[in-house]
């Protein structure tokens, strides 16, 4: 009896060892990435929404235009689309009634069309407005909490807040893409504005002192 109690003593404190080893085990970082980088990075994905119109020789009638005024309306065109025309016949008329339409919510017009499902009758021109959207998937990430981390790599869910924050903020989302481009002239123009007006006013004090008649007191 005193050999089959001390037996039971002794395997108790050894079973414990062991699910400690394992639970350590299991709450271990495994993940692969050994950089500061971050896995997680936003991802931009394109929608594109197609509206059929009518068109004449002279462009759009006037109740398409007010039908795709009312789609942009409904679309709740904003800064970051894009507008492009498919046009069989490449109608001058029909781009300049849309160019207008989408210069109202201060768009221009793309010169490339994405490619659309479905062939355009006769007579007909194709409006696409191309919307981009960006988010970080698999974030946050919180499968790695525990304290081990025996191959020193980096958390999974580094990185999520700033780049979550950032595909959420971001006006354009094309930005992450490849930058904004232009023609420079603007932008060179707006950066210069501010050094020729330093460079160009008057140093201070260049009139002189002013003087000033000073009263004494009594």
């Amino acid at each position: 009896m005193p050999f089959h109690k001390q037996s039971r003593l002794i395997a108790a404190p050894i079973a414990l060892t062991i699910a400690l080893a394992l639970g350590a085990c299991g709450g271990t970082m495994n993940t692969d990435n050994r950089s500061l980088y971050s896995v997680k990075q936003p991802v931009v994905e394109r929608t594109n929404f197609a509206l059929d119109v009518a068109t004449t020789g002279d462009g759009l009638p006037i109740s398409e235009q007010r039908r795709l005024a009312s789609w942009f309306e409904t679309m709740e065109l904003g800064y970051g689309d894009r507008v492009a025309i498919d046009d069989p016949a490449a109608s001058l008329g029909v781009r300049e009634d849309v160019a207008a339409l989408a210069s109202r919510y201060g768009l221009l017009l793309g010169e490339a069309p994405p490619v659309t499902a479905g062939a355009l009758a006769p007579g007909q021109a194709r409006v696409i407005l191309t919307r981009s959207t960006a988010s970080v998937p698999g974030c946050p990430d919180w499968s790695h909490t525990a304290e081990a981390n025996d191959a020193n790599a980096t958390n999974p869910n580094y990185g999520c807040a700033t780049n979550g924050n950032l595909a959420a903020m971001i006006a354009d989302p094309e930005d992450l893409v490849q930058g904004k481009r232009g023609t420079g002239e603007t932008v060179l123009l707006t950066s210069t504005k501010a050094i020729d007006a330093y460079r160009k006013a008057e140093p201070t004090g260049a009139e002189g002192l002013t003087s000033a008649p000073t009263t004494g007191g009594n």
